[in-house]
C-alpha cells in the first residue's frame, strides 16, 4: 500500500509539474494579429510579411484578422479588450497615437491600453492621382488643388489614418479645402483611384509604389527628405515647392496592457528576427520603406516614440483646425 501511495504521489507530482510547464509555454496556441484596416492595404501587407516570419520563429501560426473601421480605432479597441496573454496582437501606424486628437469617445485610453512590442518599419507617403487627372506634375497639382478646392476629391482610409493625416497636412500646406472621401482602408481607396472614381490619394509607399510603377496612377511627390530609390523620377514634396508636406510614417506591434513582460520579450525577439530577415528587408526596400534602426526598435524606445507622437499629432490637428468628433 505504501509503495502504491508513493507511486501515486510521484505520478501526481509529475503531472502537476508537466501541467505547470505546459501552462508556462508560450505561445500555447495560434496568435491573432489584428490589422485595423481592410485587406490589401499597406498595413495588411506589412502585417502579413511579419506574421509569416513570426509564425516560423514562435512555432505557432500568427493569423491575420482584418478589423476595419473608424480610422483604425475599431481594430485597436478589439485588442485593447483582449485577454492580456500575448495571443492577441495589433499592428498599427500613426493612426493609433492620432486617435485622442480625433475621437472624443474612444473605447480605450490610448496612452495606457497597449504594451509596445517594437517598431517595424518606416517610410514616406506618396501623393498620387488618377491617371487621367489634368495635373501631371506635383507643381501643377498643387496649383490645381488651390484653384479648384472642394471640386477635388481626396480619398483617405478613415479619420485619423495616415492617409487622412497626410491629406490634412496637404490642405494646410497648399491652402485649400478639398472634399474628403472616406474608405475603410487604403486598399479600397486605391482601387477607386486606379478606377478613376476619385481624384487624389496620399498613400504609404508600400502600396503606392507598385501602382506608380505599373503606370496605373500618377506619382506626384513623396513626403520624405530624399527621393526613393525605386521612384527616382518622382520628386520630394520639398523639391516640388511644398516643404511643409514632410511626413514619415511607421508601424509598431502592440499587445494589450498587462501582458507579462516575459511574453513581451518573446514577441519582441520574434519581431526582431522578422525585420532582420533579408527577404523582408528586400521586400520593404522594393516598395520604398525600410526596417526601423535596430537601436530604436526596443519596447522602451517604441513607447517613447509612441507617447511623443500623441502630443505631436494633437498639436498638428489643432493647428489645422481639426477638432475631435
Amino acid at each position: 500500500m505504501k509503495r502504491l501511495l508513493t507511486l501515486a504521489a510521484g505520478a501526481a507530482l509529475g503531472a502537476a509539474l508537466a501541467f505547470g510547464a505546459a501552462a508556462q509555454t508560450f505561445p500555447s496556441r495560434p496568435i491573432t494579429l489584428v490589422v485595423p484596416f481592410a485587406a490589401g492595404g499597406p498595413s495588411d501587407a506589412i502585417g502579413r510579411l511579419v506574421a509569416l516570419s513570426m509564425s516560423q520563429t514562435l512555432g505557432q501560426q500568427v493569423v491575420i484578422e482584418n478589423v476595419a473601421g473608424a480610422g483604425g480605432t475599431a481594430g485597436a479597441a478589439r485588442v485593447a479588450k483582449a485577454e492580456p496573454d500575448g495571443h492577441t496582437l495589433l499592428i498599427h501606424h500613426l493612426a493609433l497615437p492620432a486617435g485622442p486628437a480625433l475621437y472624443k469617445n474612444l473605447a480605450y485610453d490610448t496612452r495606457t491600453a497597449f504594451e509596445p512590442i517594437g517598431l517595424v518599419n518606416t517610410g514616406p507617403m506618396a501623393l498620387i492621382s488618377r491617371k487621367d487627372f489634368p495635373a501631371k506634375t506635383a507643381k501643377d497639382l498643387f496649383a490645381h488643388l488651390k484653384e479648384k478646392g472642394p471640386a477635388v476629391n481626396i480619398a483617405h482610409a478613415g479619420v485619423g489614418s495616415n492617409s487622412h493625416i497626410c491629406a490634412v497636412m496637404l490642405s494646410q500646406a497648399v491652402g485649400f479645402k478639398p472634399t474628403y472621401v472616406s474608405y475603410r482602408g487604403t486598399g479600397p481607396a486605391m482601387n477607386d483611384i486606379v478606377g478613376g472614381q476619385v481624384d487624389v490619394l496620399c498613400d504609404q509607399s508600400t502600396t503606392a509604389v507598385p501602382q506608380i510603377e505599373a503606370n496605373a496612377v500618377i506619382g506626384h511627390a513623396v513626403t520624405s527628405g530624399e527621393r526613393l530609390a525605386v521612384l527616382k523620377d518622382v520628386p520630394t514634396s520639398a523639391e516640388a515647392g511644398l516643404p511643409a508636406l514632410d511626413m514619415t510614417i511607421w508601424h509598431g506591434l502592440y499587445a494589450p496592457a498587462g501582458t507579462p513582460k516575459d511574453r513581451i520579450a518573446t514577441l519582441h525577439a520574434a519581431l526582431q528576427k522578422a525585420v532582420g530577415d533579408p527577404m523582408i528587408v528586400e521586400r520593404f526596400a522594393a516598395v520604398g520603406t525600410q526596417v526601423y534602426p535596430a537601436s530604436e526598435r526596443s519596447p522602451e524606445a517604441h513607447r517613447k516614440r509612441f507617447l511623443a507622437e500623441i502630443d505631436r499629432i494633437a498639436a498638428l490637428m489643432s493647428a489645422a483646425g481639426v477638432a475631435a468628433n
